[in-house]
């Protein structure tokens, strides 16, 4: 009888231990995900912010007022986004925060000048107009920072330290 008991405990303990491992794996899959997502949107925020410059040249010309009104209402929910950005990412790590602040800041230095370099130059009224060179804009400078930032994530999610903030 003491046998069969201590099988039954022992199977028991096994079949414990390996729901325990797979509810453990399953948290840290749904956790890298939501990490993932999060970081993706706040990259996309950034994105959006960056081609406000090309947004604002090409305006309606026809419809300025109105044009004013709609594009700073884009760029206000776009900083609105950044925002919450700025402060998930660094809740959820030291370094992918540092990185996302660091690309922001560079990005509203840099795309802020071009914005108000852009408001300031007449709309686009001709299609041949709708390319806009390097020379009129140019955000390359602001590629290193975005690699920075993509790097920072991608070095977080494989170290897998969720919920660790020691980075």
């Amino acid at each position: 009888m003491t046998a069969l008991l201590s099988g039954a405990v022992i199977a028991a303990i096994i079949s414990f231990g390996g729901n325990y491992y797979f509810a453990i794996r399953k948290t840290r899959e749904e956790t890298r995900e939501r990490l993932r997502a999060l970081f993706a949107e706040a990259f996309a925020a950034y994105a959006a912010y960056r081609e406000y410059p090309y947004v604002i040249r090409r305006r309606n010309a026809d419809h300025p007022a109105d044009e004013r009104i709609r594009i700073s209402e884009l760029i206000r929910g776009t900083q609105e986004r950044i925002s919450y950005h700025l402060a998930a990412t660094a809740a959820e790590s030291d370094t992918v925060g540092s990185a996302y602040r660091h690309l922001i800041d560079r990005t509203r230095e840099l795309a802020g000048s071009a914005m108000k370099d852009a408001w300031q130059a007449p709309a686009i009224t001709e299609d041949r107009d709708v390319v806009i060179a390097r020379s009129v804009i140019n955000l390359g400078a602001l590629d290193p920072d975005a690699v920075a930032y993509q790097k920072a994530v991608r070095d977080f999610l494989r170290a897998g330290r969720f919920g660790k903030r020691a980075n």
